[in-house]
């Protein structure tokens, strides 16, 4: 590993006594999020259908950063249950309660409980642009060609 980033984060009362989120192996890219359900409540995601999942936490990402909602492999390997929006983007200036947008393509409900791990969030560096005017644009080989030009 380079280097080790802090990132601020505060729990709100539903997600207290929840694990904190933290890189599981000294390779993980990502973090795991967990359902901040109540402790009796169920959330059942019809085929077809979404839910938004609260995590429990806000975090305070330093500028120039970004965190991707991404989903979790044995969930859509499994259950056909991923993120909607893949990824997700939590911006540095957002403060608010990270959420999980889930959707169920499978052909079962899928149930949602307290603590259950639902997507992971990966933490990324983000280039700050600007967009230049310009009459012509630069010669590529691909040029202009759109979707499956390069094959299939």
């Amino acid at each position: 590993m380079t280097g080790r980033l802090d990132i601020g984060f505060r729990w709100f009362e539903h997600g207290r006594g929840l694990v904190a989120p933290r890189q599981q192996t000294a390779g993980a890219a990502g973090v795991d999020l967990p359902a901040a359900l109540g402790p009796d409540e169920v959330v059942t995601i019809e085929p077809g259908r979404t839910a938004m999942i609260p995590t429990g936490f806000a975090i305070a990402l330093p500028e120039g950063f970004e965190a991707q909602i991404r989903p979790r492999s044995g969930l859509a390997a499994k259950h056909a249950v991923t993120v909607l929006n893949a990824p997700g983007t939590v911006d540095a200036d957002y403060r608010g309660e990270v959420k999980v947008m889930l959707i169920n393509h499978g052909h079962v409900p899928f149930e949602v409980r307290r603590g259950d791990r639902i997507a992971q969030m990966v933490v990324a560096p983000v280039t700050a642009v600007s967009f230049v005017e310009q009459e012509t644009l630069d010669d590529t080989e691909r040029g202009d060609k759109g979707h499956g030009s390069t094959g299939r």
